[in-house]
């Protein structure tokens, strides 16, 4: 049976305001510190220090504190687009569309998934090799779609379910989940770095116990902060180089090609499936990337095509099942997309998956028989 409607709406569900409040205090509270008891000493000519001039104190502390406001802008609008976006939702029989509404056949039901699975270009399926269903929604599911269970949908491209932004990670609003991190972890080191000279001097000189309290609590605050986003947005840089999710990554984890995925477009490619089309709006709450989030193409120097160079693909099919030689390689084909064998069930004259397989031209079969020769 499907899920329930999803219900990603924080009104109706008080138990995702926490996370969501939580962010709200830091932000607050790091502002207040920063430009309160760090850059208004500053200008008032009370925090002068280390013999520089007045003049740079004020060059200074201007630069400071228009900087830290521009980043803590752009944190508030991508953090207000990562929660309120849809990341993502397959197309429902409500909109007309029946291309992924699940259909529970008999055995000709193989051959028609597999046609379809075809026609509508997708890589990713069962080890039976059927289309991927979800069971809770009762919907196919796109390549790289996932089921969230907080959430009750299916999520397109889905990366993550992320309880600070009350919202999953998907497709729709990738990008402000990462330029999320980016800007909270420019704005996180600049505090660091910037008020550690006032935190020092609030120290070592008479200053009220309120301002050098607030000061050591922003720096503690900021640094404990740095360090987790600091460390988690690295991990996203990589998974964008590496044309991965979260969730692909931990899937693969295991996995001898673990930091290979069929989906690598290329260092300027994965960037723009990610940030956009357009380079000068990669760091701009704008111009997500373009796609519809259900079909994603593959090069020639994807994990796919290694899998399948002479005598890798054909080794591994021989490892699985005794069939035919010839009949082994037409599953393989007509599984072209996940790099893996497709099961146990082995394609022959009159069975489901040769049905499916004579779907395709015969130029086409040739040509991928000649390619894994």
């Amino acid at each position: 049976m499907p899920d329930s409607a999803p219900s990603t709406n924080v009104i109706t569900e008080p138990s995702k305001w926490l996370p969501i409040l939580f962010v709200i205090v830091n932000i607050v509270l790091l502002w207040v510190i920063y430009v309160m008891f760090h850059c208004k000493p500053m200008l008032d000519d009370t925090a002068v220090g280390g013999g520089a001039s007045l003049e740079s104190i004020h060059s200074r502390a201007w630069v400071e504190f228009i900087t830290f406001n521009i980043l803590t802008a752009l944190i508030i609008i991508c953090f207000v687009r990562a929660c309120l976006t849809n990341p993502g939702n397959i197309p429902a029989k409500e909109t007309g569309d029946l291309t992924w509404e699940y259909r529970q056949g008999s055995a000709q039901s193989l051959a028609n998934s597999m046609g379809s699975m075809l026609g509508l270009g997708l890589q990713e399926a069962k080890k039976s090799g059927e289309r991927r269903h979800c069971k809770w929604c009762a919907k196919y599911k796109p390549d790289r779609a996932h089921h969230c269970r907080t959430c009750r949908t299916c999520i397109l491209k889905m990366d993550h379910h992320c309880p600070w932004i009350a919202n999953c990670v998907g497709f729709g609003n990738h990008k402000y989940f990462f330029l999320l991190l980016l800007y909270t972890t420019l704005a996180t080191n600049l505090i660091i770095w910037s008020m550690l000279e006032s935190v020092s001097t609030s120290v070592d000189t008479s200053v009220p116990f309120s301002r050098m309290f607030m000061l050591i609590f922003g720096e503690t605050l900021a640094s404990f902060l740095a360090l987790v986003v600091t460390v988690f947005f690295v991990f996203h840089i990589w998974l964008m180089f590496k044309g991965m999710t979260t969730i692909e990554f931990c899937e693969k984890s295991m996995k001898r090609n673990w930091d290979n995925s069929v989906y690598n477009r290329g260092f300027y490619g994965n960037i723009c499936a990610v940030l956009g089309d357009y380079p000068l709006l990669w760091l701009l709450p704008l111009s997500p990337p373009s796609g519809d989030g259900m079909h994603f193409a593959q090069t020639e120097n994807t994990k796919l095509m290694k899998d399948m160079e002479p005598g890798r693909g054909r080794q591994r099919i021989k490892m699985k099942t005794k069939a035919p030689k010839r009949e082994k390689r037409g599953i393989f084909s007509g599984m072209a997309g996940t790099g893996e064998y497709a099961g146990s069930e082995v394609s022959v004259p009159g069975s489901a998956l040769s049905s499916t397989i004579s779907l395709t031209s015969q130029k086409d079969a040739a040509e991928r028989l000649a390619y894994l020769c």
